[in-house]
């Protein structure tokens, strides 16, 4: 695979002005041998705004303009979910390596259209999946890979919320441009969080049931994502706001899985428990008690509770770095087929829910 020489610097652009974006035009700014050179949005206030703030000299309207001016060598994707393919496979046409915001698609079809894509370009694809740099995350991957749990055979993870459905009315609500809701826009980080502080073991099966019990009713609002679209009379609800699923892993452990955008539970949280041969853990990545992680095991046959020293806290920064590190290298490896994954248990979740019954992967 063509790479981008240790001696040049990286040209990036970030297609998508809102907070997502704005994270990923941090990391490049502040990242030594980059250049953040274009960015593209449909916000003229924040086109101007951010291309002032991070001296950025190319400012498009469009996607397809900056493809064509802007000579990128990598280009960030954070817009809503139904844009991810198409810009994706138009940037990767294009000779550009590309890291893309979760959900990496709406459905798997779209997903497995950027993987294609990616490997016939032989261009890096990578999704963004920030929370499992968070310091608790960090922490018991380590112990995980270290032995202190022992075998981990169940597992718990979720993102649940008491009121926290992102803009009624808006693309987040509806399926056709969100592809789901809760499930989809912050399950899939609890599902990346566990699957990756397990060491990435396959899912075989998925059994779930989703519910939509509050944002039909126009309740549940909160202040994640944009307000309602202009001129709507009633806001557009399509998706679930509440969504839950046993998964059946490869290496015969179990993960049970749930997210909420709205939900009577005392408080919003972002957790992972795991439970293991020589030991149990809990973290919380999102919530009033984050970051925090806490160990229960056995010391020579007495109960201990243990709480770990963390390893450092990181974000969005890191999965730039991380991103920039492997179009250096030339990773024939990073095409995608982490977010493929993920989208296609997603899949299975809602599949399963549709149709009252377990999904085999």
């Amino acid at each position: 695979m063509s790479k981008v020489t240790t001696s040049a610097p990286v040209r990036a652009g970030v297609v998508g002005l809102g907070w997502a974006g704005q994270q990923h035009m941090a990391g490049y700014h502040d990242l030594p041998g980059v250049e953040l050179v274009a960015l593209a949005g449909m916000e003229e206030h924040l086109l101007t705004e951010l291309g002032d703030r991070y001296s950025v000299p190319g400012r498009y309207s469009t996607l397809e303009a900056m493809l064509a001016e802007a000579d990128l060598d990598v280009l960030s994707i954070a817009t809503p979910t139904a844009l991810h393919a198409p810009m994706a496979i138009a940037a990767l046409g294009a000779g550009v390596h590309v890291l893309c915001e979760k959900p990496m698609a709406p459905t798997a079809a779209d997903a497995e259209r950027m993987a294609e894509a990616a490997q016939a370009a032989d261009r890096v694809l990578e999704i963004t999946f920030n929370k499992r740099h968070r310091a608790p995350a960090r922490t018991l991957r380590r112990l995980v890979a270290d032995g202190v749990l022992g075998r981990v055979y169940y597992a718990k993870a979720g993102w649940v919320r008491r009121k926290g459905i992102p803009g009624l009315g808006t693309w987040f609500t509806r399926k056709e441009s969100a592809g789901g809701g809760p499930m989809m826009d912050i399950g899939i980080h609890a599902l990346d969080l566990a699957l990756h502080v397990l060491g990435e073991p396959g899912v075989r099966t998925v059994s779930a049931s989703t519910y939509a019990e509050f944002g039909p009713r126009g309740l549940g609002g909160g202040t994640y994502g944009a307000g309602a679209l202009a001129g709507e009379e009633s806001p557009v609800y399509e998706v679930e706001d509440l969504g839950a699923a046993m998964l059946r892993l490869d290496d015969d452990a179990t993960l049970m899985l749930e997210a909420s955008w709205a939900q009577f539970v005392d408080h919003d949280r972002l957790y992972l428990e795991l439970y293991g041969t020589h030991g149990g853990a809990v973290i919380e990545v999102e919530g009033p008690l984050a970051p925090r992680i806490h160990v229960t095991t056995d010391v020579d046959g007495i109960p201990a509770n243990l709480t770990p020293d963390m390893l450092p806290d990181a974000g969005h920064e890191a999965n730039v770095a991380d991103f920039v590190a492997l179009v250096r290298d030339g990773s024939a490896d990073a095409r995608g087929q982490m977010g493929l994954l993920r989208t296609h248990v997603i899949d299975a979740c809602y599949s399963s829910a549709e149709q009252g019954s377990e999904v085999t992967l």
